[in-house]
């Protein structure tokens, strides 16, 4: 099976040189998403609004990919300010609760000091009733 590219459409994929997903066999790997609003390249200034737009633009990838977020098996969660995580815990189990992936959370500088958040996740692709064997 070959590899197949996901793309958000965004302008970063292009300028810096890489896929907002690839899939390859079951898998999907999401490179790491921030909480930029594509058809408007705006970002909120606000944590919990960027980790909700966030796993829009991460649940949007895995569709592309033909997956959905249950099928998320691991998340890295990578924030500037540590103080600022628990304020996306009710987002994150809003969006994983289901799926309860395996997790690390990472204090670290982003791209941009306006990106408050960055996600990224790896999914595995599950047979659902009616698929072909």
């Amino acid at each position: 099976m070959s590899r197949r590219f996901i793309s958000s459409g965004s302008r970063f994929e292009e300028e810096i040189g890489y896929s907002r997903a690839v899939v390859d066999g079951d898998w999907v790997f999401v490179s790491g998403t921030t909480g930029y609003n594509y058809a408007t390249m705006d970002i909120s200034t606000d944590v919990a609004e960027q980790c909700e737009q966030t796993f829009r633009n991460i649940e949007a990838a895995l569709r592309q990919a033909g997956g959905q977020m249950r099928d998320v098996v691991r998340v890295t969660y990578i924030l500037p300010r540590r103080e600022d995580w628990p304020a996306c815990w009710p987002i994150t189990r809003k969006w994983l609760g289901e799926a309860r992936p395996a997790a690390t959370m990472m204090q670290a500088g982003l791209q941009d000091d306006a990106m408050k958040i960055e996600i990224q996740v790896t999914a595995r692709l599950r047979r659902r009733q009616g698929d072909m064997l």
